[in-house]
């Protein structure tokens, strides 16, 4: 536990170092390179209300109980990992741990925006962290049987539903702050239950949701958006989401397009802040390029063509933003131009990366508590970045 004397005060410092070696003793966590391991608990007792894996198995969460300033306030994060779309697709994800639970590990590093070092993450050191295995491949929105897809269960919303039910038990009832986040598919199911989210609490708290690399764009007219619609489509499909998608969207258009955040976020009632690459990694290569790229990991093996549409997409999804993410104190942006994907959990991210002077946590965590607004794109760089992880050296 690393604090700050002149910040925080000698006796406030110590008291909170001793609050931080009770609850490693008690939950059984490890150091690793400065980064925290937590046990994962297993919820068997979901199994019987079906909120189950693809496979049947029980979901999984770890959990840290938060202690002094942070005993009322709780992040709670959903793992992302794509989605299937196809019955097969499904099935091949069940025998791994984006489908099962018995193939997850016994612990979660906790890091980044679930970091306990309050010199690195000053703002959400010490509140209770929830960290949500993600195994039913639909952003946590499935809830229905198939009669012809043999062993295999979609029930992601009735997960999400006893996640929340088992945090409330754990106090979240009481929270004075809460923020609800995750990262990639994840970043999309924190779009897709902010509002939902919300409603487990009361007017006057402090309720706000973060999507990171969850702003997945149709960008019609754009290279590929033909592909990306068919996939979604097929999600909605495969996992019969059509009802469950907001009435917002599915009354304006076309279920198949209310999987994009650009045709969700506006009729979104709680404060949602993004957090997004201008050259997002994974939507370029996986849902733009269609998988088909040399240029997967290194910039410089992409040819000519492929950087033209790259920088063609960036045009796009700033537009896109620019549109959708209103001018309110309610909406935060930070979109930087590194070649990555996935942000809130990588510490030098979190703690080092820059937008207009101001680094992610900044910016996120002055949003969050009202000090100041934040809406900034990188609009210096029309190319990708090759950047390290050493963003703080």
């Amino acid at each position: 536990m690393i604090c700050s004397f002149k910040r925080m005060g000698k006796m406030k410092c110590i008291t909170m170092a001793c609050l931080l070696i009770f609850t490693l003793v008690v939950m059984n966590i490890h150091h690793v390179h400065g980064d925290i391991n937590v046990t994962v608990t297993f919820l068997a007792s979901a199994i019987s209300k079906g909120a189950v894996c693809l496979d049947g198995s029980a979901p999984a969460y770890s959990y840290v109980e938060g202690f002094g300033t942070g005993s009322h306030s709780w992040i709670v994060y959903l793992v992302g990992g794509g989605w299937c779309n196809h019955i097969s697709d499904c099935r091949a994800r069940s025998s791994s741990r984006l489908g099962s639970s018995h193939l997850m590990a016994s612990q979660t590093t906790f890091s980044g925006i679930l970091d306990f070092d309050c010199a690195s993450n000053p703002d959400f050191c010490n509140w209770h962290k929830v960290f949500i295995y993600y195994c039913d491949g639909s952003s946590f929105m499935s809830d229905i049987e198939h009669s012809h897809a043999k062993n295999l269960t979609f029930r992601g919303a009735r997960i999400f539903n006893v996640m929340m039910e088992e945090m409330l038990a754990k106090g979240m009832r009481n929270a004075r702050n809460a923020i609800l986040t995750g990262t990639s598919a994840g970043g999309l199911a924190t779009i897709l239950h902010c509002d939902k989210f919300r409603k487990l609490f009361s007017d006057e708290i402090r309720v706000k949701c973060i999507s990171d690399s969850g702003f997945f764009i149709h960008a019609k007219g754009h290279h590929g958006y033909k592909s990306r619609e068919q996939f979604f489509g097929d999600v909605i499909t495969t996992h019969k989401l059509a009802k469950s998608l907001p009435s917002t969207c599915t009354s304006k258009r076309k279920s198949s397009l209310c999987f994009f955040p650009e045709y969700l976020v506006e009729d979104i009632q709680t404060p949602l802040f993004v957090l997004e690459s201008a050259f997002d990694r994974f939507q370029l290569t996986s849902l733009v390029l269609g998988g088909v790229t040399n240029c997967t990991n290194n910039l410089k093996s992409c040819s000519s063509t492929e950087l033209g549409i790259m920088r063609d997409f960036r045009r796009t999804f700033i537009k896109t933003l620019a549109r959708r993410i209103h001018n309110s104190p309610n909406r935060g942006l930070f979109v930087h131009s590194c070649y990555l994907h996935d942000h809130v959990l990588k510490s030098d991210e979190w703690t080092c990366l820059t937008v207009a002077n101001r680094t992610m946590r900044q910016a996120v965590a002055d949003w969050y508590f009202d000090r100041s607004s934040f809406r900034e794109i990188d609009t210096k760089s029309d190319s990708p970045k090759n950047c390290t992880n050493s963003f703080c050296e």
